[in-house]
């Protein structure tokens, strides 16, 4: 780059001679640097005539040469050396409790070194039992599948009764399951509304569609039936991830009620109606009614409400079959507490909160862990 011209001295301000030395000519100062008469001693950015000897002041002092400039230096005083981190904490201090606690406050819990809780041990439980609380099913049919040789464990066909811990690898039907041991985490439980034109199986040779394949996915584990619906029967049917709460919500020594809307094709006289109320003796043994009402309408459209506090199969249709009525539509409405939500449309399901089943379970006699917060309920189309 070619070097900057030389700056312009600044001129003097009106009325104000230029100072010059007595001596004339050239002229050292303090710093050992020369410069000529006339020229601007002042650094750049400074008028000449702003201070000097002529203003009564003392004049500015004379920069420094760059090339003559005292370089930075770093302070020579140490740093303090950085502490090491602590790689691995191996325990936790338990957080104090808050004042008025009391009793009713949480015991501290084990912190393992990664500041997790640490793992509880959980003791062997029997096989049917464990697979039912994953959910692969019911105990009943958990037994049945281990009898039919459906079940191994660590490669070996499984015994009924067998006792299974959580280093043992259970497969069902050659599928890996993850087993849950000791685990009191709330099951799911969901209220679907079954339309007409659905099974209520997984596998079908057919190739119709399933309740299965509307219900909420999970992972680690699957929903299990809380009874059945035959293909031509729309209405409430719920679902669990909980082989035992399903085992008990179905089972005969609990009596829970199943209630349904019929439709049938005519009026029945008083004759027939006593005799559904008093029994039919069907192929499987005798069949009864709970209750029957007359839920109005006339013809084509006659509706009565029955309830039965059992679930065989088309147990309602064969029963009025036997008296020679044609049931043009099945619709039930209430499986024991659980009420089909009219809000609730076809192909949809509702999901109970966590405060519902926990209270659900300890009805039944199941233990179930303390709800803090609620979870509220969830529909899905």
């Amino acid at each position: 780059m070619p070097p900057k011209p030389p700056r312009k001295p600044a001129a003097p301000k009106t009325g104000q001679a230029p100072r010059r030395s007595p001596a004339g000519g050239r002229q050292r100062r303090d710093d050992g640097a020369e410069w000529v008469e006339g020229s601007d001693p002042a650094p750049h950015g400074r008028r000449s005539g702003s201070t000097g000897a002529a203003s009564g002041r003392p004049g500015p002092k004379p920069a420094r040469d760059a090339a003559k400039r005292t370089p930075f230096r770093a302070p020579t005083r140490p740093r303090p050396e950085p502490v090491a981190a602590v790689e691995e904490v191996e325990e936790q201090e338990a957080p104090r409790p808050r004042r008025g606690a009391g009793r009713n406050a949480p015991a501290p819990r084990a912190v393992g070194r990664s500041g997790r809780n640490a793992p509880v041990e959980a003791k062997p439980e029997r096989l049917h039992k464990i697979l039912a609380q994953s959910g692969v099913g019911s105990r009943r049919d958990m037994e049945e599948w281990i009898a039919a040789g459906r079940v191994t464990v660590n490669g070996k066909p499984a015994e009924v009764g067998q006792l299974v811990g959580p280093e043992d690898k259970v497969k069902v039907s050659g599928r890996l399951v993850h087993l849950r041991f000791g685990s009191l985490r709330l099951p799911r439980v969901v209220l679907y509304h079954k339309p007409e034109g659905q099974i209520v199986s997984r596998d079908d040779p057919e190739g119709r569609d399933s309740v299965f394949d509307f219900l909420p996915r999970m992972r680690g584990s699957r929903w299990v039936a809380v009874g059945r619906l035959d293909y031509n029967t729309s209405g409430l049917l719920l679902f669990t991830n909980s082989g035992d709460l399903a085992n008990r919500l179905m089972h005969p020594r609990y009596n829970l009620e199943r209630e349904y809307a019929v439709r049938v094709l005519g009026d029945l006289d008083d004759a027939t109606l006593k005799q559904l109320a008093a029994g039919i003796e069907l192929e499987d043994g005798p069949a009864r009614f709970t209750t029957l009402l007359d839920a109005g309408g006339e013809g084509a459209n006659h509706w009565y409400r029955v309830t039965l506090s059992e679930g065989r199969n088309r147990e309602v249709r064969r029963m009025f079959e036997a008296v020679g009525a044609t049931v043009s539509r099945l619709i039930r409405v209430r499986y024991g507490p659980f009420v089909l939500p009219a809000r609730l449309k076809r192909g949809s399901t509702m999901e109970l909160t966590d405060m519902d089943v926990a209270k659900l379970m300890r009805e039944f006699g199941l233990p179930a862990p303390e709800v803090i917060q609620k979870r509220d309920k969830r529909t899905r189309k």
